[in-house]
């Protein structure tokens, strides 16, 4: 995916600041560990001018935090890290939504997706839903989805540990506007058709 380079002085929104696949890596892999931008470079198999610039784009837009530095050659480099344990980010008030910065971000999680997908093993699992359920059956598979969601995300490693296992967990849960109900129909009446005068 094409970068799109903000303007002088531009600060990219949390919405678009994600719509990048290799920012949503990045905040995967920082989510288990800080790491630095030469760290992250070799992990991800980029450029280490092109890390710094994503990791840079991903904290000027709130997504990483600075957790420590540390000296190499002579200077300082900044160790990032994802706060995951803040919950409730990237949830806008309607009137704050841009659907333009959403359809960009969702359309770079299924381009990461379809990356991860290739590495799956036989056990994948998979379930998709458009349905009508219990407002209490909604809130509750909510909750259970976001504990998923922390217990996955507080238990998150460095790379390759010892005795850990390469998952992947990506989940959208959303309750849909209400259709507009269709018109009743009505008995069907003869055709009118002007009497001539």
């Amino acid at each position: 995916m094409a970068d799109t380079q903000p303007r002088q002085g531009e600060k990219i929104g949390e919405m678009r600041a994600l719509a990048h696949p290799v920012r949503l890596r990045m905040l995967s892999l920082l989510t288990g560990t800080a790491m630095s931008a030469a760290e992250v470079a070799r992990e991800l198999d980029l450029t280490h001018a092109n890390a710094s610039y994503h990791l840079r784009v991903l904290a000027d837009a709130g997504e990483l935090v600075v957790d420590g530095e540390e000296k190499v050659r002579g200077g300082l480099a900044k160790r990032y890290r994802y706060p995951h344990e803040h919950e409730g980010r990237h949830v806008a008030p309607p009137t704050e939504r841009n659907r333009d910065d959403e359809a960009l971000h969702l359309r770079a999680t299924f381009t990461e997706l379809e990356r991860r997908m290739t590495t799956s093993t036989p056990r994948t699992w998979m379930s998709d839903l458009e349905g009508w359920v219990d407002p209490e059956v909604w809130e509750q598979a909510r909750e259970h989805m976001y504990a998923a969601s922390r217990l996955l995300h507080d238990a998150n490693r460095p790379p390759r540990s010892e005795g850990t296992v390469h998952v992947s967990f990506t989940a959208f849960a959303f309750a849909m506007q209400q259709p507009d109900q269709p018109p009743t129909p009505s008995r069907e009446e003869p055709e009118h058709t002007e009497e001539p005068r």
